[in-house]
C-alpha cells in the first residue's frame, strides 16, 4: 500500500492521520496493517523512527469498537516508563476522534492512582512488566478480556531481566488472543 487512502480504516482514523500530516505509510506500516488486521500473530522488525507504534496501533484501533467493558481488551508491554509515556501519547493522537480509554502504568509512581484509573475501566493498558505484574497480583488489573497482546521491544525486555514477570503475565492471559511483537534491534 502506497498511501493511507488505500487502508480500509474509519473516517475518524483517517481524519486523525490527516491532522498528523501523514500521507504515505512506511514499509513496516504497509506490511503490518493487513497481517494485524487479519488477526494473525505478527513479529515486526524495523529500525527506530520507522513508525512501529503506528504500524501496530492503526489496525488495533480500527478493530477496537466501543465497549462499556471494564477490563482492558488490548495489553501493550514495553520495557521502560519513558516508552509507556511515549506510546500512550501516540495512541491518544491516533485516537483523537475515537472513543477509547487508554492508560499507562509503570513503576516509580503511586500505584494507588494507577489502580483507581484501572477501576474506572480502560480499553488499552500500556505498561512495564514489573508494574503490570504488581497490578495483576493486587487484583487491580484483570486480563480475562485481553484480545490483543503487543510486546514492543521484546528483546530489550528480556535483556533487562523481565523474563519472570513476562512468563507469569503470559500464564494469566486468555489463550485465544492475537500476539503482536515488535522490535528495532532483534536480528532476523
Amino acid at each position: 500500500m502506497q498511501s493511507f487512502d488505500e487502508f480500509k480504516i474509519s473516517n475518524q482514523l483517517r481524519s486523525a492521520i490527516t491532522d498528523l500530516g501523514y500521507t504515505n505509510p512506511t514499509p513496516i506500516q504497509s506490511q503490518a496493517f493487513p497481517v494485524i488486521s487479519s488477526g494473525k500473530d505478527v513479529l515486526g522488525i524495523a529500525q527506530t523512527g520507522t513508525g512501529k507504534t503506528f504500524a501496530y496501533m492503526l489496525p488495533i484501533l480500527q478493530a477496537l469498537t466501543f465497549s462499556e467493558e471494564k477490563h482492558p481488551r488490548v495489553l501493550i508491554l514495553v520495557p521502560t516508563r519513558e516508552l509507556v509515556v511515549q506510546v500512550v501519547e501516540e495512541i491518544k493522537k491516533f485516537s483523537k476522534y475515537l472513543d477509547n480509554r487508554v492508560v499507562g502504568v509503570y513503576g516509580g509512581t503511586n500505584i494507588n492512582t494507577q489502580k483507581a484509573l484501572l477501576d474506572e475501566g480502560q480499553d488499552i493498558v500500556v505498561g512495564t512488566p514489573g508494574r503490570l505484574y504488581d497490578l495483576i497480583l493486587s487484583r487491580a488489573l484483570q486480563l480475562k478480556s485481553i484480545k490483543k497482546l503487543v510486546i514492543d521491544e521484546v528483546d530489550v525486555m528480556l535483556d533487562l531481566g523481565f523474563r519472570f514477570q513476562l512468563t507469569n503475565i503470559f500464564d494469566l492471559l486468555p489463550t485465544k488472543r492475537q500476539n503482536i511483537m515488535f522490535s528495532a534491534t532483534m536480528t532476523e
